[in-house]
């Protein structure tokens, strides 16, 4: 089969790459770009490790193709942070312990990013909810809900 050529953009940067047109964007990012931080956890888009953000629309990238990129502007793990400055909810899983073995924080972390630029004043309950397609089976949700919660706090000027 073919290959097919796909331009888009990757956390602010044009690229191009070559896929199969049955290779998933999860894929195609980590063996085509290079970005490895979102991981495959189940392949069927229950889990959320490999959350990324596809013209600002969170997404499994296990479910999607790496064809239907093209064109389309996407944001995983490895832009989040701002070359050594962490963004806040990255510094605040750290202060909060809100991780433990990390394989799915990546996803975590995009998946919380996308809920507080839509809604950058939610509430516990919204913040659990948003996160229900993410798991996690080291640290239980306490904490990481928490770090979301104290991130918005302060991306809104609060002081915690």
């Amino acid at each position: 089969m073919s290959k097919i050529h796909v331009t888009t953009t990757v956390n602010g940067d044009p690229v191009e790459f070559l896929t199969d047109p049955r290779e998933t964007l999860l894929d195609c990012l980590r063996d085509h770009l290079g970005l490895t931080g979102s991981k495959e956890g189940c392949g069927t888009g229950d889990c959320g490790a490999c959350s990324v953000t596809l013209d600002g629309t969170l997404v499994s990238s296990c479910l999607v193709l790496g064809v239907e990129a093209q064109g389309k502007s996407i944001e995983t793990i490895e832009g989040m942070a701002k070359g050594a400055e962490l963004h806040p909810l990255q510094r605040k899983f750290i202060e909060h312990a809100a991780l433990q073995c990390g394989f799915c924080t990546p996803g975590i972390l995009v998946a919380a990013k996308a809920l507080l630029e839509q809604n950058p004043e939610p509430t516990e309950t919204e913040v659990r909810y948003w996160l229900a397609g993410n798991l996690c089976r080291c640290t239980g949700y306490d904490k990481i809900v928490r770090a979301v919660m104290d991130a918005a706090a302060e991306l809104r000027g609060e002081a915690a």
